[in-house]
């Protein structure tokens, strides 16, 4: 069963200039439909694919060029050493939360159904978004919806969730709406919840952390002349993923050398413009319209 339409599928694997005989990471195995389209193009290469949701288990294919670890991908140097490599030929990530875990209801990630505020990809964690809405203090939750939600009333929603909370616990997506209808701009209602909801997961995952230390980790086990191709979904991850390929650092900052003065690189980005989901791809697959995918080499 394969429930995550891949996004940029093609894109993916011409940006992974794929060796038949290499060895190559899927850090964000997921529906699996990434993996199965490079195991089409290996001979005697390897596809280890990593994801910390049990629920992933569903689709690990029956194919000798693959290995599945349900485990998360910070452990990828030890896994790469278990199963007898030391450096890999490319690396993928999607960041994006699977079509499955938006569509089931007790998953908490939509604010489309009236479930528990969930939201943990790994449910083996203890921090859910029903914890950070409860427990977190006003001036964190300003912090997380400005930083991650992006939300321009982020003071106000803070405040009114604090205010919900002195009388009754927040635990559903309902409690939750109900707790800030009054802030919700009217003509953005979607695009309002969608990224407070963001800044729930982003929190609730450590996102962004996790995503610095994947590009790090990909780094150091990444061949000379390797590649590797990030998908990302909103500006907070694109901005991370560009800098890091521009500058090896997450601010951007291009370092030179201090005698030669030559700029000290780690990678050569592929497409220096970000590649984007064509129209055609959009009508079939909807969540794919804010993706954006980035390719670099390492020197």
């Amino acid at each position: 069963m394969e429930y995550h339409v891949p996004v940029l599928l093609n894109e993916v694997v011409d940006g992974l200039n794929i060796n038949p005989d290499g060895v190559y990471l899927d850090l964000t195995f997921g529906g699996g439909g990434h993996s199965r389209a490079i195991l089409k193009h290996l001979k005697g290469g390897r596809l280890i694919g990593f994801d910390q949701d049990e629920d992933a288990l569903r689709n690990v294919p029956d194919d000798e060029h693959f290995i599945f670890v349900n485990h998360n991908f910070k452990y990828l140097r030890n896994f790469l050493r278990y199963y007898g490599f030391d450096k890999v030929d490319g690396i993928l990530a999607d960041l994006g939360v699977s079509s499955h875990e938006f569509d089931e209801a007790d998953r908490g990630f939509s604010f489309r159904f009236d479930s528990e505020l969930d939201m943990r990809m790994n449910r083996r964690s203890k921090l859910n978004a029903a914890d950070v809405l409860n427990t977190y203090s006003e001036a964190d939750l300003v912090r997380i919806f400005r930083d991650y939600g992006e939300l321009e009333n982020a003071g106000r929603t803070a405040a009114m969730i604090v205010k919900a909370r002195e009388s009754q616990k927040i635990v559903t997506s309902t409690d939750l709406n109900d707790a800030i209808a009054v802030v919700i701009p009217k003509i953005k209602v979607n695009k309002y919840l969608a990224r407070l909801y963001q800044a729930l997961r982003i929190e609730v995952n450590g996102e962004l952390d996790a995503l610095q230390e994947m590009l790090e980790r990909g780094r150091d086990v990444l061949k000379s002349g390797g590649r590797m191709v990030v998908i990302t979904y909103h500006s907070l991850e694109d901005r991370i993923v560009k800098n890091f390929f521009k500058s090896g650092n997450f601010e951007g900052k291009v370092e030179k050398d201090p005698i030669f003065g030559d700029v000290r690189r780690d990678f050569l980005e592929i497409n220096r413009k970000v590649i984007t989901p064509s129209e055609e791809e959009i009508n079939v697959n909807p969540r794919s319209r804010s993706a954006k995918l980035r390719i670099a080499e390492k020197i």
